[in-house]
């Protein structure tokens, strides 16, 4: 097994927010926005769509040498489970179900030489005559798929009927979650099915499958969106609470800092550092053996300088809020009473503005995945070696000139950064309601 630093973040991350769940499970400020969220069909149905994304991450991120290795070749295991994707490639250019390349070739047949479209190595090798058999061909997979999937479904809502299974949200809201549930299970599930016989969402300039890219572009912008939150939050909290509680001369430096840090362009700090960590890469390449290291070490190393330049907003929230809580008369108390002031900082202050850092988390997540798709359209973000919607966006730029246009990774990337996003924001909006005390009604 290979741990690479990017996987070992995630799985602390993962680690961490289980803890934080089972402390924070009892806690009677923190059942209230929970119940609130389970009830809110919206957010519930949303976060079944981040989990699907959470759990293809996940998958992505568990890496290993296979045992018929060659070379230095690392996989992970949704590399294991999608081979024929990654192992299925053709020549070039070929559109969505198609059975031939998308361009004209010359090419010999029966010994003569024609201009036509040459057949796929994989696409529709299955059938004899693919002008009349495709379209017929894909409904009835499609609808095999389908079937199968639904069968699937009702054995399991079968079996959990039998066990008169029980959960903890309202039975409108938990419905909804099945319906959702189900409706994604059979739509991946048919397109996985699908992709045994033809390319869904067609192949790229060097043949390579267009889903399968997508798929694993979802790695990268979990990745992104959490790894760069692990290192915002520290600095935002700590700098934030510090000085708004202190005020004084720690309140001036560290406005100062965060001043002086939003003065400098975002873009032009990024790329310096993503060009410091190829000069370090280049002059250690005994250290960077594989081609997944040296990208999993950009996308370590763009993490951090996205964490770096993105804690300041969330600083100068927390100072706002510190200011007010550090003049409610229950810290005043606390501090009349001779309290600490860390055991102050800990016990009133940092519980109180916990509800703004959750809220601040859940709406930076979106925003940071675009940043990604952004920063590698220009060539600064993670390497182009990675699969990302970003470089999936960039690589599709010259494809959009070409006559007939080349539509299908621009889409592809579209559609499931859309849908990450959609569901990220759809969430924050609940989570915000929830949270919010101002809505607190009880």
């Amino acid at each position: 097994m290979i741990v690479l630093w990017t996987d070992a973040l995630i799985f602390i991350l993962c680690f961490i927010l289980l803890a934080l769940a089972f402390y924070l499970h009892d806690k009677e400020h923190i059942k209230r926005p929970i119940q609130q969220i389970g009830h809110n069909k919206t957010g519930m149905v949303s976060l079944v769509v981040l989990v699907f994304f959470v759990l293809v991450g996940l998958l992505d991120s568990v890496h290993y040498q296979p045992a018929d290795n060659k070379g230095n070749e690392i996989i992970s295991l949704l590399d294991d489970l999608a081979t024929p994707l990654r192992q299925h490639g053709e020549k070039t250019y070929s559109s969505p179900f198609a059975a031939v390349l998308y361009s004209k070739e010359i090419m010999q047949v029966d010994g003569v030489m024609q201009w036509d479209y040459p057949r796929l190595a994989f696409g529709g090798r299955h059938l004899e005559d693919p002008q009349t058999q495709r379209l017929p061909d894909i409904l009835q997979k499609s609808v095999l798929g389908f079937v199968q999937a639904t069968g699937v479904c009702l054995l399991v809502w079968l079996l959990f009927s039998a066990w008169r299974f029980k959960t903890f949200l309202p039975k409108s809201t938990a419905k909804a979650v099945l319906a959702t549930c189900f409706m994604m299970f059979i739509s991946v599930y048919t397109l996985c099915y699908l992709s045994g016989y033809y390319h869904v969402l067609g192949t790229d300039k060097v043949g390579e499958d267009v889903f399968y890219q997508a798929i694993k572009s979802i790695r990268t912008g979990l990745v992104i969106g959490t790894l760069t939150t692990l290192v915002m939050l520290p600095m935002a909290i700590i700098f934030g609470i510090l000085a708004g509680y202190f005020r004084g001369w720690v309140d001036d430096v560290i406005q100062y800092i965060y001043t002086t840090l939003n003065s400098i362009p975002s873009v032009l700090l990024i790329a310096a550092a993503i060009l410091m960590v190829q000069v370090y890469m280049a002059n250690h390449e005994e250290n960077f053996t594989s081609v997944i290291v040296r990208a999993d070490m950009r996308l370590l190393f763009l993490c951090l300088i996205l964490g770096v330049t993105s804690w300041t907003g969330l600083c100068r929230l927390l100072r706002a809020e510190t200011l007010k809580l550090r003049e409610m008369e229950y810290v005043q108390a606390a501090y009349a009473l001779g309290v600490k002031q860390h055991t102050i900082l800990i016990r009133h202050i940092l519980p109180n503005v916990m509800h703004l850092v959750l809220i601040s988390v859940v709406l930076d997540f979106s925003s940071l995945v675009l940043a990604e798709a952004v920063l590698s359209y220009i060539n600064i973000g993670v390497d182009p070696t990675t699969y990302s919607w970003g470089n999936m966006i960039n690589g599709a730029r010259l494809e959009m000139a070409r006559e007939p246009i080349v539509w299908w990774s621009l889409s592809a990337a579209f559609g499931f950064m859309f849908t990450l996003v959609l569901a990220a924001n759809l969430f924050a909006d609940t989570v915000q309601d929830a949270f919010d005390p101002r809505r607190n009604t009880q």
